[in-house]
């Protein structure tokens, strides 16, 4: 499968280890002289030791790669012992890899292994993650206000119902925890401004990625993220939804391939929208 993964630039790299303490998975080691990623299973492509390489000899790339492990991780960890365990915890949860985080306690906790002396540095859920193209889910707890005569002397605010970040297909990790077992929506990249009440009819209680089947480079890789979230991730459902232009067509199509690919018959609903944001079609296919 495809994800993200590091790579390293071995001319840049001098082998200072400066990358190492921040890689608490102990994805990296220093082999001749050289910073090396040591094993596929270990490294969790969130790019902790990027920022710890003076010699800018580290990048994230996608490409072929063993899935992330978080049970071998821990168990490698555990020998380690507490402070590098914690660190790890941390990690995941700056990150909002709730998935992670919860395999990891849960093999702490059915092995008895104590962090009792270090309770009140455990991470909670919600930790602050990187910005831009970190992995953050951020499914909301407040609720539309409720009109009152007040408020209706005033504009209503609308709450967002996007629950992660990113949302832009290619930036995407389809092995996130927010597309584990959801209900996905599938959508070309102007149909949210099209559509007024694009986010309650659509967006509620689902999980969001956009694209242009038209303008985006690199659609194979966008069939094969898809077909990673119907196989591995298993999601529920996907709602594909377009516009009434030609080349829109194209994001059912790559939908269609994926669930084919992945040998597992999920529905499929195909949505159409005008220009002007009315539903055209929707059928499950």
């Amino acid at each position: 499968m495809k994800r993200n993964i590091i790579q390293i630039d071995e001319e840049k790299c001098n082998g200072c280890g400066q990358c190492l303490p921040t890689c608490h998975e102990g994805a990296l080691q220093i082999i001749d002289g050289k910073a090396r990623l040591i094993s596929d299973l270990f490294c969790d492509g969130l790019g902790a030791c990027l920022g710890h390489c003076p010699e800018g000899a580290i990048e994230i790339i996608e490409r072929e790669a063993e899935p992330y492990n978080e049970s071998k991780v821990i168990v490698a960890l555990v020998i380690k012992g507490k402070s590098t365990i914690l660190a790890h915890l941390n990690h995941l949860s700056d990150h909002n890899e709730q998935k992670f985080l919860n395999e990891a306690i849960n093999y702490l906790t059915e092995n008895k292994i104590d962090m009792t002396k270090d309770e009140k540095s455990l991470p909670q859920p919600g930790g602050i993650g990187c910005p831009g193209s970190l992995s953050k889910d951020f499914r909301k707890s407040a609720q539309n206000p409720q009109l009152s005569s007040e408020s209706l002397s005033k504009p209503l605010e609308i709450l967002s119902e996007l629950r992660q970040w990113p949302v832009q297909l290619h930036l995407l990790n389809p092995q996130a925890s927010y597309f584990k077992n959801a209900d996905v929506v599938l959508a070309a990249d102007c149909s949210a401004f099209a559509m007024g009440n694009f986010h309650t009819r659509y967006l509620t209680g689902k999980s969001l990625a956009i694209a242009c089947p038209k303008l985006d480079s690199n659609k194979e890789s966008y069939i094969e993220k898809l077909t990673s979230m119907i196989a591995e991730t298993k999601i529920n459902s996907l709602t594909v939804i377009m516009m009434e232009v030609p080349c829109c067509g194209g994001l059912f199509q790559m939908a269609k391939m994926a669930r084919e690919a992945a040998g597992r018959n999920i529905p499929i609903k195909k949505t159409f929208l005008s220009i002007h944001g009315e539903v055209l079609e929707e059928e499950w296919a």
